[in-house]
């Protein structure tokens, strides 16, 4: 019997197996980043698009400790919007407090970073770079996918084409149009090359800076950081990472 039905089910094996590789790549953390920034480009040519707004993609920019990579950067007249894109599913609980988020697949949970902490230090190696103030320097977090917010998030915190909206509710102009180029300028000398060589010294200096027995510098002074631990209130005991001319610089890093 088997004999008679293996040939009716190997046709059907062929179309199957590809299809269900294929599905199992698109869950992988790399792909579906990928297609996560791929759909936020095209949204960003569409409803976001030259004169008004400049895009750049991918951009990996040095730091003391390292470098830093921005998914989107968008400059224009109304200032520059600094957008991390994060493409997952199920439920997304948070707040802009917390240093962990939560994502629930049903009775699955699985916490990560909250990803307005993640985008603040790209925010401020843009800000270091082009020497602005706070005000003109916006961060926003945009969920693609079918992530569902179950709790209430900050104005900058969007899903879907939200981030469209909320970046043309800034409509004060606050550049004028030669500033814009010199900032672009700016960019483009700044940033490290983008490629392969680019993205995997990047991920060098995140493990490095997840070692603690690697060297680091402090992101605000460029002094050595070096390991403490605390001594009082419900962390005692924990260890981090501090500048070494505490107290003149109060920089603190979580391990």
């Amino acid at each position: 019997m088997l004999s008679l039905l293996l040939p009716l089910f190997l046709p059907l094996l062929a179309v199957l197996l590809p299809l269900a590789l294929i599905a199992g790549l698109l869950r992988t953390p790399r792909i579906k980043g990928y297609l996560g920034e791929r759909w936020m480009r095209f949204l960003i040519d569409r409803h976001l698009p030259v004169p008004h707004y400049h895009a750049l993609h991918d951009v990996t920019l040095p730091t003391v400790d390292g470098s830093t990579q921005i998914d989107h950067l968008l400059i224009s007249r109304f200032g520059v919007f600094v957008l991390e894109t994060k493409n997952m599913r199920g439920w997304i609980f948070g707040s802009e407090q917390q240093a962990q988020w939560t994502q629930k697949i049903y009775r699955h949970s699985v916490r990560f970073q909250n990803p307005l902490r993640q985008n603040y230090k790209h925010l401020k190696a843009v800000q270091a770079l082009l020497e602005l103030p706070d005000d003109n320097v916006h961060s926003v977090v945009n969920f693609v996918g079918s992530a569902s917010l179950r709790t209430i998030m900050p104005a900058n915190v969007t899903r879907g084409s939200g981030f469209i909206a909320h970046i043309k509710s800034f409509g004060r102009v606050v550049f004028d149009d030669e500033q814009v180029k010199t900032m672009l300028a700016r960019l483009h000398q700044g940033r490290m090359a983008p490629g392969l060589q680019t993205r995997q010294q990047h991920l060098r200096h995140l493990q490095q800076r997840s070692d603690p027995q690697a060297q680091r510098g402090c992101p605000r002074c460029g002094n050595a950081l070096v390991l403490r631990t605390r001594r009082n209130g419900n962390k005692a005991g924990q260890q981090f990472w501090g500048c070494s001319t505490y107290p003149r610089c109060r920089t603190l890093q979580a391990l």
